[in-house]
């Protein structure tokens, strides 16, 4: 259920020379505007531009060869499509990438860049699903879910690993919540090389189904989604939802207004271009700052594909 200390260390190794080890960022102001100390993990200055690069290569290097040449399948309509993309160019593998129709148009243009072959299809889930399935009866392609699988979890991890390399005595280490592939990665990672370390989610009220699936036991979905985070509006999965039951402490939900707050207070003091999704993190800590007072606190900035004729502020 729970992935071991040996196969974190393994999938850092194996995705090391595919991956940037991303900086860590600190702001004088916000470390004293909020009284702790924060350590910010950019991965927006990740390849392609976000932390799923790393799971997105993990999960390409564990198939046999007979896979790597039927190529990989994917539904995404963001980061993960771009991911897997850039990835499988860079192994030589081909990427059948399913994308809905109303995906924005500069996602789909990177997608392209990176070498995938886009199937558009209806922008319900089942629809993404069911077009997915017919590609891989046709190609034989083996399917990578963008956060329910083992080997993108494992990859998700060597961010917090790098962060906890160089910062061993962190408090907590916060990851925005969507489809729970991150903050599960992290959550194993701070689990073997955290020193009393707990791992802390954050979630837009909007799709609080992370939220609502740690307080029932069970996983729970969101009849809507409607929030400027766009990259967390997917549901958890059977393979990280047991992870994030046992090892994510709490999730702290935001609105959007804190959302759009901490994505200004990023751009303005850290100097950097973050998406919303990203922001979410920074939003859960203000939001309870009084609970994390002379704390030492990672935040892990997941990405930073942000549209820039579409900005919040």
């Amino acid at each position: 259920m729970i992935p071991s200390q040996r196969e974190v260390e393994e999938a850092y190794e194996r995705v090391k020379p595919y991956v940037h080890n991303t900086p860590v960022l600190k702001s004088s102001f916000l470390n004293e505007f909020l009284g702790a100390e924060i350590y910010f993990k950019c991965e927006n200055f990740q390849r392609m531009g976000a932390f799923k690069m790393r799971g997105a290569v993990n999960a390409i290097l564990q198939l046999s060869e007979a896979q790597k040449r039927a190529g990989v399948v994917t539904h995404s309509s963001g980061n993960f499509a771009q991911a897997l993309s850039l990835a499988a160019k860079n192994l030589g593998v081909k990427a059948y990438i399913v994308m809905p129709k109303n995906a924005p148009q500069v996602k789909k243009e990177a997608v392209k860049g990176y070498g995938g072959i886009i199937t558009e299809s209806e922008s319900t889930p089942i629809a993404r699903e069911q077009e997915a399935e017919r590609i891989q009866n046709e190609t034989a392609a083996t399917f990578i879910h963008p956060s329910n699988d083992k080997n993108v979890i494992l990859g998700n991890a060597t961010s917090a690993l790098e962060l906890l390399k160089t910062h061993q005595n962190l408090d907590y280490l916060f990851a925005p919540v969507g489809g729970g592939g991150l903050i599960a990665g992290a959550s194993v990672a701070v689990k073997y090389f955290g020193k009393n370390c707990k791992t802390i989610g954050g979630e837009p009220f909007e799709v609080d189904d992370a939220f609502r699936s740690l307080q029932t036991g069970k996983i729970m979905s969101n009849k809507t989604t409607n929030t400027i985070a766009d990259g967390l509006k997917t549901s958890l999965g059977d393979v990280n939802f047991p992870i994030i039951k046992n090892l994510v402490s709490d999730i702290i939900r935001v609105e959007e207004t804190e959302i759009i707050s901490a994505m200004k207070l990023i751009w303005e003091r850290l100097k950097i271009v973050v998406e919303p999704s990203s922001a979410v993190a920074l939003a859960a800590l203000l939001r309870e700052r009084q609970r994390f007072q002379n704390k030492k606190i990672g935040i892990i900035i997941s990405g930073g594909n942000v549209d820039l004729k579409n900005l919040p502020f």
